[in-house]
């Protein structure tokens, strides 16, 4: 990603003085907050994350965490407390129902594919977790944050793979062959709020906001039965 220019110091969130930095720590403090709720020893359970995200956290080698890291191609892990796994967000079949105390996933299931896809990845994330927690980034917030080009998700798709076939773009390279141009535009749908909250129809929404508006949706719910008493008091 070219890091010059106003949209590379606001949405670069590898670099820690940017505003999307800023924005993801403070959802990790969030979702911190939240596990403080559930008793411990804690089973979690990553669609779609590296251990990185746990090493911000903080979570990592916490001798009362384990955390289950899936995705379709193997990641690598070198924590104690630590297992990578291969597998699908869409069809997690080598899980049981409420196996994980949490289930986490951060800006995933906008990659799964369409609305099927996305609704499978939904439900298997109620399924296997007792508590879960879901961020992707909104719809309608004016700068596509992977392509880092305003209002990109609302062109036709022949014009979006046009731009990404003829210029390198947020996280992307030029990618001069037309057809995997249009394969990688289609491998991403954003959401809306409203489409979020049919998804997790028992969760509660938060929402990250940048200048006024809605950048990214949170939906998490964590389940009276996992609560540590301790964290009620």
């Amino acid at each position: 990603m070219d890091n010059a220019g106003l949209l590379g110091k606001i949405t670069d969130h590898q670099r820690p003085d940017t505003v999307a930095s800023r924005l993801r720590q403070r959802r990790y403090e969030f979702f911190r907050n939240l596990a403080t709720s559930v008793q411990r020893p804690l089973k979690i359970l990553d669609v779609g994350g590296t251990q990185t995200i746990w090493e911000r956290i903080g979570f990592a080698d916490q001798h009362d965490i384990h955390i289950t890291i899936l995705n379709i191609v193997p990641v690598p892990v070198d924590h104690s407390n630590m297992t990578a796994v291969v597998g699908s967000a869409c069809s997690m079949s080598q899980f049981q129902d409420r196996q994980f105390d949490i289930v986490f996933s951060n800006s995933v299931i906008e990659h799964v594919g369409g609305d099927r896809e996305v609704r499978s990845m939904a439900n298997e994330i109620r399924r296997v977790g007792k508590s879960y927690y879901v961020q992707t980034p909104n719809r309608y917030f004016p700068v596509e944050p992977h392509f880092v080009f305003p209002m990109f998700q609302f062109l036709p798709i022949r014009v979006r793979a046009a731009l990404v076939h003829a210029f390198p773009l947020g996280w992307f390279p030029r990618i001069p062959d037309r057809k995997e141009a249009e394969a990688v535009v289609r491998s991403i749908n954003l959401l809306s709020k409203s489409q979020v909250r049919s998804l997790f129809p028992d969760a509660e929404t938060a929402e990250e906001r940048l200048f006024g508006m809605t950048k990214s949706i949170q939906a998490y719910s964590f389940s009276s039965g996992a609560i540590n008493p301790s964290a009620q008091a």
